[in-house]
């Protein structure tokens, strides 16, 4: 009788084990309000990607969460200017206006809260992700 339990006991923990090889890579978007690396917790900037556009937005005050906290796409509160992005394959690609742009391969790490430029060799960070 003990031999039994102790064979589904171990049939049951085998079973239920995944394959974390055969487990597809968790999506993580680009979408969102990102701080450059360095500047938290009182970064001075910040980029916020929506809808195919980057906002820069910039910060002099004491709270600068709080105040990118309150941000929105195309709220006035940017800079003048804007730049179109696109995402494909996990490649970034930033319209850097007058015929410049980024182009980087882009991975994530903690959890989506880190995004690593791959060329010129950055991070962002995302807001209130507490990556760092």
């Amino acid at each position: 009788m003990k031999k039994i339990i102790l064979f589904g006991f171990v049939a049951i923990l085998l079973i239920g084990c995944e394959n974390s090889e055969n487990l597809p890579a968790p999506y993580y978007s680009i979408e969102g309000k990102w701080l450059i690396e360095g500047t938290i917790p009182a970064g001075n900037t910040m980029y916020l990607y929506e809808d195919g556009v980057r906002y820069t937005y910039y910060c002099v005050a004491d709270d600068c969460n709080a105040l990118y906290n309150s941000y929105e796409a195309n709220d006035g509160n940017h800079l003048p200017g804007t730049n179109n992005y696109t995402v494909e394959d996990n490649i970034l690609t930033v319209d850097l206006n007058f015929g410049n742009e980024l182009v980087t391969p882009i991975t994530f790490e903690c959890d989506g809260g880190e995004a690593i430029f791959e060329t010129p060799e950055y991070s962002l960070f995302r807001l209130n992700s507490d990556c760092n």
